[in-house]
């Protein structure tokens, strides 16, 4: 099929492939954003961003410009970074305060924190003409912005599910299982973050956050190096290396191993990954952790929160969440082929400070744009790309794997094993409900 020829966006996803035009093509990723990021949910922030009255930072909803910032009354909001005077961006930098109000670096419109017009030059030649309070003259909001659990999420649609109606069972469990591991129930966001252009559509950096098939392949140089560092350190330490080396020595599970995982697909697009990693060794930090959890909430549901088995969360179509290692990568999708991912870490409150320090390894090692491991996968990523925007080759991307074997129950389906593409057909699926 060429590319120009499609009648419908619907007919580029086949229940176990999907046309290259999902990847490669202009038209479509325009579709996209007006018809997944400018109507589902997309994550703006977490509430610790921006502590203090007058804090703000400044992000995207697909190529929208907005503004993540807090009141003088300790409220959040969410605005479009566009002065109503001249449409200029109101704020250039990444993130800072402006006490009480926001100024207008062209003509000096200034706006108050909720977005509300303060103040503007020169009075005198607007009088009779236009009044302070008209609602075309404050700083416009995105249609609806809700919070669960101190993650702040807007939509640009009127209508459409609540935030928790379309994150389901699926995507609370990313954010449930980070926030249950505070003995207070909460978590407070790490500043700064890590940012990285990826030269390749958003769909391929989200299907490889599930594909169990790749590690072994991919990362497994990292995983011998690695390896052969913990021998090498037990050798002249005769003590355990630290965890951040077993993060890297994973890699060199037999790709067999991981098809003893699996993954559950939800409604939206979220989907789950259980099985993978064990974070309860008997090691000082884990025994500390527990402590303060049965502190906290008794014995019996410290350890109903410690087993969880939630390993990584896709919250569909802008998250990619780690909880057990305190992780989010949130996805702004910039054209066809270049992607911004922002790589974001967390603080449990009141918990031990060695499981930061082990979430921080994990951080290092594996999610870094210096990592082995991102380089790999930024490689694979841009060299999907380049095949898919070739004209020859084919039109059709594989999903085929345990295809018609993964069981569905009430709309949720399990993946037969770790390596079924359940997960990319999952998400192709609710991109193919989002585009009809």
């Amino acid at each position: 099929m060429p590319l120009d020829s499609y009648e419908n966006f619907a007919s580029l996803v086949e229940p176990d492939r999907v046309h290259k035009a999902c990847y490669a093509d202009e038209k479509v990723f325009e579709a996209e954003l007006e018809n997944i990021f400018y109507k589902s949910w997309i994550y703006v922030g977490h509430e610790s961003q921006v502590p203090n009255p007058g804090d703000y930072w400044t992000t995207w909803i697909g190529k929208e410009r907005v503004i993540f910032c807090r009141a003088e009354d300790g409220k959040v909001h969410v605005l479009f970074n566009r002065c109503a005077h001249r449409g200029a961006l109101l704020c250039n930098n990444q993130h800072g305060n402006v006490a009480k109000a926001f100024r207008c670096p062209y003509h000096a419109w200034q706006y108050n924190m909720d977005g509300s017009l303060r103040n503007v030059p020169l009075k005198k030649g607007y009088e009779g003409i236009i009044e302070l309070n008209d609602p075309q003259l404050q700083l416009q909001r995105p249609a609806r912005q809700e919070t669960y659990r101190g993650f702040v999420f807007a939509s640009l649609a009127e209508q459409g599910p609540s935030l928790d109606e379309w994150m389901g069972q699926g995507a609370r469990s990313a954010f449930d299982d980070i926030c249950n591991r505070s003995p207070e129930g909460e978590c407070e966001i790490v500043m700064n973050c890590f940012r990285i252009i990826q030269h390749s559509n958003w769909k391929i950096f989200l299907e490889n956050q599930l594909d169990a098939v790749h590690p072994s392949v991919t990362h497994h140089s990292t995983g011998d190096a690695a390896a052969q560092e913990q021998k090498i350190y037990k050798e002249k330490t005769g003590e355990d290396p630290p965890i951040g080396y077993q993060f890297l020595a994973d890699f060199t599970l037999p790709i067999e191993k991981w098809d003893q995982f699996y993954t559950v697909g939800h409604p939206f697009g979220h989907t789950v990954l259980s099985g993978y990693m064990d974070l309860r060794p008997k090691d000082p930090v884990t025994v500390a952790h527990e402590d303060a959890l049965t502190k906290a909430y008794g014995k019996e549901r410290m350890d109903e929160i410690l087993s969880t088995n939630v390993h990584h969360v896709l919250v569909y179509p802008c998250l990619s969440v780690q909880p057990p290692l305190q992780q989010l990568r949130a996805i702004r999708p910039l054209a066809a082929n270049k992607t911004l991912t922002e790589i974001w870490h967390f603080r449990l409150k009141g918990a031990p400070e060695g499981v930061y320090d082990r979430s921080l390894q994990y951080y290092y090692h594996v999610n870094s744009p210096s990592t082995m491991v991102n380089a790999d996968d930024l490689n694979n990523f841009r060299a999907c790309q380049d095949g898919l925007e070739l004209d020859g080759g084919g039109d059709w991307v594989s999903l085929h794997r345990n295809y018609g074997q993964d069981p569905v129950k009430d709309g949720i389906t399990t993946s037969v094993g770790g390596m079924s593409e359940q997960p990319m057909r999952n998400m192709m699926a609710a991109w193919k409900e989002y585009m009809s």
